[in-house]
């Protein structure tokens, strides 16, 4: 397996748990760089290999139509979607909550997602990037401090099926991060905020489990 010393990316706990984070595309290094100072051992997945042993996964922000062509390519996806159905813990930001995505109204041709989580995702639903935003979302899991939640080319929610659940919205109704038993998704990138409330709440979830 490729772990996060062996990408240069710093040392880490090696008494903490074990999470890989997916790199095919994206950035995976912000992700990678907080779970090793929050105590996790990381590993960089890339290959079906790289899932062996890890107890939860990250997927990053980036473009969900190329991690899914690159995925089924490295022969990665169909290991994944076992591990996710089989219970592994993942959370997935902005891309990769299109990825946990069971259903995308706005897919582009040929285009597959992982699924798990039991909702209905809109890709791209905040617009081109010279779009982005910035806003602070009260989310209760996380504590009563606000989080200040960046949306790049961020998807949305449309709907959420009765096994998942949502943990955020926008002032305006729209659902902008769900769970479901051991899988996370938000449409925002908290990776690059400097706020850890959310990669916290993911490794709680995986050491209570």
């Amino acid at each position: 397996m490729t772990s996060l010393r062996d990408e240069s990316l710093g040392a880490v706990d090696a008494s903490g748990p074990r999470v890989g984070v997916l790199a095919l595309q994206g950035d995976f290094r912000e992700h990678a760089r907080i779970l090793g100072e929050l105590g996790a051992r990381v590993t960089l997945v890339r290959r079906p290999g790289d899932l062996e042993g890890i107890e939860g996964l990250v997927i990053p922000g980036g473009e969900s139509s190329v991690m899914d062509k690159l995925a089924r390519a490295f022969g990665l996806a169909e290991p994944l979607r076992e591990r996710i159905r089989d219970g592994l813990h993942v959370y997935g930001t902005c891309a990769g909550l299109i990825m946990l995505a069971d259903t995308l109204l706005d897919a582009i041709a040929g285009q597959e997602s992982f699924g798990g989580l039991d909702v209905v995702v809109r890709r791209n639903a905040f617009g081109s990037q010279n779009q982005s935003f910035e806003t602070d979302l009260e989310i209760p899991v996380l504590g009563e401090r606000p989080l200040r939640a960046v949306f790049i080319r961020g998807p949305v929610v449309e709907s959420v099926g009765p096994k998942a659940t949502p943990i955020a919205t926008l002032a305006d109704g729209r659902v902008v991060a769900v769970e479901q038993g051991g899988l996370l998704g938000t449409s925002f990138h908290p990776e690059i905020n400097g706020d850890t409330r959310f990669h916290e709440y993911f490794l709680s979830k995986l050491r209570s489990a």
